[in-house]
């Protein structure tokens, strides 16, 4: 490999990736297990994290799993300790656990709100004081949160989700200021629609099935950007990789914004 794209290469590092079951996790994952990564995969989703293993193929050597609920401080610390114990090091983390809730404010229940702000913006929390712990003995690190478009531009019945985002990055910029001289790297993702996951939500039929016509609808609402495309779970794994790479070594407390010119900062 040359030089320019080695920079690129996570070869003898490894990495956690919080919520490793949803699309984006797993497609993360997969690209950094395809550089040389070891990856420490965490998720509640017990079924889909054991279906995830056969993707990795000759890598599963260097993949481990563990049920993590991040809402759970003890959980997260264990998966962590997990990456810790079985590789020696931790020098990626990448917090993208998330939940969704489509609720005007007047409607949403104090639970609702609640269980959002726990998995989406005190699991990240509990994630960076982890990493941070573990990268801190290390040297040096990279944090990688996910917060989203919405914590940018408002979107009617989502604001348990905005908030939660919108409080992902304020973590992420205070953080990068507190770490950055332990060589500890601070940033985030704002994604903006992506194929899959979450956005199939208000398509989906009480069945489970997909609805596609309504879907599509979805799809083309979502394509009112200047690139007039939406995202894939691989769009948002290529940022990750930046992010965790020696690529972005000049980067931090910073968000990516990768949502087709949707929102422009």
């Amino acid at each position: 490999m040359n030089g320019t794209l080695s920079t690129f290469e996570l070869s003898d590092r490894t990495a956690v990736v919080a919520g490793a079951a949803s699309d984006i996790g797993t497609a993360i994952a997969l690209r950094f297990a395809a550089v040389g990564a070891n990856v420490v995969l965490g998720d509640i989703d017990e079924t889909r994290l054991a279906a995830m293993m056969d993707r990795f193929g000759d890598a599963q050597v260097r993949v481990r799993t563990l049920r993590t609920d991040v809402t759970r401080r003890s959980e997260v610390e264990a998966l962590v300790g997990l990456a810790t114990r079985e590789f020696g090091s931790l020098e990626v983390m990448v917090n993208l656990a998330g939940v969704i809730h489509d609720a005007n404010v007047i409607d949403t229940r104090e639970a609702d709100l609640d269980r959002v702000l726990a998995v989406n913006l005190k699991g990240v929390f509990f994630g960076c004081q982890a990493a941070v712990s573990a990268m801190t003995e290390g040297g040096s690190g990279s944090i990688v949160n996910m917060a989203s478009l919405a914590g940018f531009k408002p979107v009617p019945e989502l604001s348990c989700y905005a908030m939660s985002k919108a409080g992902v990055v304020a973590l992420t910029k205070v953080l990068a200021t507190e770490v950055g001289s332990s060589a500890i790297r601070v940033n985030a993702i704002a994604p903006g629609f992506v194929e899959g996951g979450m956005t199939t939500r208000r398509a989906r039929r009480s069945d489970g099935s997909i609805d596609e016509e309504l879907m599509d609808a979805t799809r083309k609402r979502a394509r009112r950007n200047p690139l007039r495309t939406t995202g894939t779970p691989d769009d948002v794994a290529n940022v990750a990789l930046f992010l965790a790479s020696d690529a972005s070594r000049y980067l931090t407390g910073q968000v990516l914004h990768a949502n087709g010119g949707s929102y422009m900062p």
